[in-house]
């Protein structure tokens, strides 16, 4: 666990607490995968979990992440693609979602690389920086979904998502 120190110091990366870590790897260790490299040292990881009801039952990316050292060896795309093959074959997800920052443009341009759609802006998503009681620092953030095998007709996904803004209390 401690490993993953070097990686979650970048600023694009969420980070947690240890029990929040450990309850994932316990609850969905399928749907978490990390790359290390031969000296040791971690490269990158994915965690996710299974969630939602009847239709909306699906695979969540909670995390992913690449050391600056190591990004742009595919690396975030061969742990997006394992992610995605178990939450549509183990899981029977309709479709695969996460939540990103919508300043994040490099992580967007990825993401859509990979056939993922916004499908959401949900407003001040990401809670305070820290800046202060008067300052307004929470950031929005683009929900992005990519249909499964399970979605034939693409009913999890819409071609408008930019433009539909929904709240962050409205998101379950």
């Amino acid at each position: 666990m401690f490993k993953f120190n070097n990686i979650n110091l970048d600023i694009w990366t969420e980070t947690y607490g240890i029990s929040f870590y450990l309850t994932y790897l316990s609850r969905w260790p399928d749907l978490c995968c990390v790359q290390e490299a031969p000296n040791g040292h971690m490269m990158g990881y994915v965690i996710g979990k299974a969630e939602g009801h009847g239709q909306d039952w699906h695979g969540h990316v909670t995390a992913l992440t690449v050391a600056p050292e190591y990004r742009r060896l595919s690396l975030a795309r061969k742990m997006m693609s394992l992610l995605e093959m178990v939450s549509d074959e183990t899981y029977k997800g309709f479709f695969v979602d996460l939540y990103v920052r919508c300043t994040n443009s490099v992580a967007i341009s990825m993401y859509e690389g990979l056939g993922y759609s916004v499908y959401r802006r949900v407003r001040e998503y990401y809670g305070s920086l820290g800046l202060g009681r008067a300052s307004k620092d929470e950031e929005d953030a683009f929900d992005m979904r990519k249909p499964l095998s399970r979605d034939p007709h693409r009913r999890s996904v819409r071609a408008n998502g930019r433009e539909f803004v929904v709240s962050a209390h409205d998101v379950s």
